[in-house]
């Protein structure tokens, strides 16, 4: 076929497309409108590039929530593993943390995005940076810049609405509404919550709560969080950055449960308090006996918990798409085929962070990126 195939946007999942469409021998173009490619996907690998995870499928899929019915067959078609394959393949080999999460063993993104533009760049990949894509013409023609293009299929990879300065700022949202595809506004994901700290508890931003568990609408998640002067951010808050933000959106706050010791019962607890000699202040108390350090502590007399079981944080709001790790919302699952074909623009295809699901950090936002670019891209090669 004479026609290219379009992929917008040079993000992990617009890349992964264009990698596999053209090693199949189809001539493939990416556009995008930043200078250079895969920012966010460089600004990730900052932090070690956590690729994926190696749990249990089962487990990894129960992750994506109630989107999980939807994503299955795609992070079923290109795995965790095959992830860790792809990147071995690039060079940059994968190790498994101490966590489970999967990580090249260079700790950064640059490596493997260099390899994998050289890979592109031999495979005939033409792209092209500084281009904008700004819709349809009357006859249903890509519109880049001021060029009209003619293609056999696109791959919309646009990112979502998470850290606009890097490229993805929800701006195309209004183009696909204007030719009928169903929108999901945009919300932050596994962002820092807000509480009102006192200027005393402001002192200990920046310091961890380590091996502690969170509780919240029935779920309990073990891990680590990071006081912040505004609030609360980490790991494992963001692991239920969904019903909590849901329920500030619907009642104005949202009340997590802290387990600063959740290792140790309450029986437990109550022996070793009670071996504590009865002059030493509570604080002191909470540091000889339980082995608290000073920010947990400072936390337990803010909240005047009387048990480290069970401190309770009001939460009345969340960090904003600006400084979102990622984003909810987007292209409605209803709009597409089960391979993400849009059923309003037949030839055109949407993946990535683009569509409507989120899931926690631990590998899982870059996997579903690039296990749904796969499959469209599967789906336009059949």
């Amino acid at each position: 076929m004479s026609k290219e195939i379009a992929i917008i946007g040079a993000g992990p999942a617009g890349l992964m497309a264009a990698d596999l469409l053209s090693a199949s021998g189809r001539r493939v173009t990416v556009y995008d409108r930043m200078p250079s490619p895969a920012r966010k996907f460089l600004m990730a690998g900052r932090g070690g590039l956590n690729l994926t995870h190696s749990e249990p499928f089962e487990r990894f899929v129960a992750r994506y929530g109630r989107r999980a019915p939807v994503l299955r067959a795609a992070l079923e078609g290109f795995t965790p593993k095959d992830l860790r394959a792809f990147a071995d393949g690039l060079g940059a080999d994968t190790f498994v943390g101490t966590s489970g999460r999967v990580f090249p063993k260079a700790m950064k993104a640059s490596p493997l995005l260099r390899a994998w533009l050289a890979r592109l760049d031999a495979q005939g990949v033409d792209l092209r940076l500084r281009s904008a894509w700004r819709g349809w013409d009357a006859e249903g023609r890509l519109l880049i810049d001021d060029d009209v293009v003619a293609t056999e299929a696109t791959i919309l990879a646009l990112g979502g609405a998470s850290w606009p300065r890097l490229g993805s700022d929800g701006g195309w949202a209004g183009l696909l509404a204007e030719r009928g595809v169903t929108m999901t506004p945009f919300q932050p994901a596994n962002a820092g919550f807000l509480t009102g700290w006192s200027d005393a508890m402001q002192r200990f931003a920046g310091e961890p709560l380590k091996n502690i568990a969170l509780g919240f609408a029935g779920r309990t998640v073990k891990g680590e969080i990071m006081l912040t002067r505004q609030g609360l951010e980490g790991g494992a808050v963001y692991a239920l950055s969904g019903p909590l933000r849901e329920a500030i959106a619907r009642q104005g706050f949202a009340d997590l449960v802290i387990d600063l010791k959740p290792d140790l019962n309450a029986g437990q607890i109550a022996s070793k308090l009670g071996r504590a000699s009865p002059k030493d202040s509570l604080s002191n108390r909470l540091r000889k006996s339980l082995g608290l350090p000073p920010a947990a502590i400072a936390l337990v007399h803010e909240t005047k918990a009387a048990d480290v079981k069970a401190v309770r944080v009001r939460l009345t709001g969340m960090q904003g798409l600006e400084r979102a790790i990622s984003s909810a919302g987007g292209v409605s699952f209803d709009s597409l085929t089960l391979d993400f074909e849009l059923k309003a623009l037949p030839g055109v295809y949407c993946v990535g962070e683009m569509l409507d699901w989120e899931a926690p950090t631990g590998g899982y936002l870059l996997q579903a990126c690039f296990s749904t670019a796969v499959a469209a891209a599967r789906a336009i090669l059949r």
